[in-house]
């Protein structure tokens, strides 16, 4: 009972972290259950049929904050399917780990680039300037984002949101609630695969209904959340957060000594509040040179 109980807690939290920033269910949730030493497979499945409701609440909720795009939902859903499907039918024979330490990094300056961009570069009116995701890009974008996702358990948000906040006009409110939305279909997509692949007598129900009920407490309340956050604050937070997600992998990867991760990731975090803090004194003061030119 008490497993349960944390597994609903984690549910909630990764929900509620995935809801506002556009990623991180699919990474805590399996992160969890590998360290109870559940299969990479079996829990990649557990997560994505949690997932099939999580992001269906979710979804609801962003659509009635106003918080998607449904042009470049449709866009991403059909290529993002096919990579999540694909990726699910043969995850046993995928060297994901190998991969993982140079996606991350790739993501990582990603991540750097979304703190430039909305530390001196975004500007309000860049909301009204937003162009739909062309079919060209939606397609490899999707094929990706759901291939990652369904072999390591957690990728279209990590992979997705960042990519598409680099995209100039982008609203990081949008593209947090068309991220988590489109996330249904992957969720499904995956999940059958899974089905054909595993049986569903590999699932952990009791798991995956822990998992569900946190996450859809969590769903209304992180589509709440994007909807009353600054724009510009809401890509600072997502920026920095993709940065730590990725930090984490290439850092176990590629500093052997244990004693000096604690520090980077001390560097990393002080670097991400100084830059949250420029970031709402600059929203501040470009607040006082509107009120006094008006």
């Amino acid at each position: 009972m008490q497993k349960l109980l944390i597994l609903a807690f984690i549910g909630f939290f990764a929900q509620l972290i995935d809801g506002a920033l556009g990623m991180a269910y699919g990474v805590s949730s399996s992160s969890l259950l590998l360290a109870f030493g559940i299969a990479p497979a079996v829990a990649s499945a557990s997560v994505h049929l949690s997932e099939v409701a999580t992001t269906a609440a979710s979804g609801i909720s962003h659509i009635k904050f106003g918080n998607v795009d449904r042009k470049m939902v449709y866009r991403l859903i059909i290529p993002g399917s096919i990579g999540a499907f694909t990726g699910a039918c043969f995850l046993s024979s995928l060297p994901g780990d190998v991969a993982k330490p140079y996606v991350s990094t790739f993501l990582m300056l990603l991540g750097f680039y979304v703190l430039f961009r909305f530390l001196f570069v975004f500007r309000k009116s860049e909301e009204a300037e937003a162009k739909p995701l062309s079919i060209k890009q939606s397609i490899p974008l999707g094929l990706i984002a759901g291939f990652a996702d369904a072999t390591g358990g957690g990728g279209w948000g990590p992979i997705a949101t960042p990519i598409l906040l680099t995209k100039k006009g982008m609203s990081a409110r949008k593209v947090v609630g068309t991220v988590d939305t489109s996330e249904f279909a992957i969720a499904v997509a995956a999940t059958v695969g899974f089905v054909i692949s595993l049986g569903w007598e590999t699932v952990n129900w009791m798991w995956v209904a822990a998992l569900v009920i946190g996450g859809v407490i969590a769903a209304p309340i992180a589509a709440w959340i994007v909807r009353i956050v600054p724009p510009q604050l809401m890509g600072l937070l997502v920026g920095g957060f993709i940065i730590l997600v990725n930090a984490r992998t290439m850092v176990n990867t590629w500093v052997a000594n244990a004693s000096f991760h604690p520090y980077i990731y001390l560097l990393l975090v002080l670097g991400w509040g100084a830059a949250i803090i420029f970031g709402v004194r600059k929203m501040n003061q470009d607040v006082k040179g509107i009120s006094q030119v008006s």
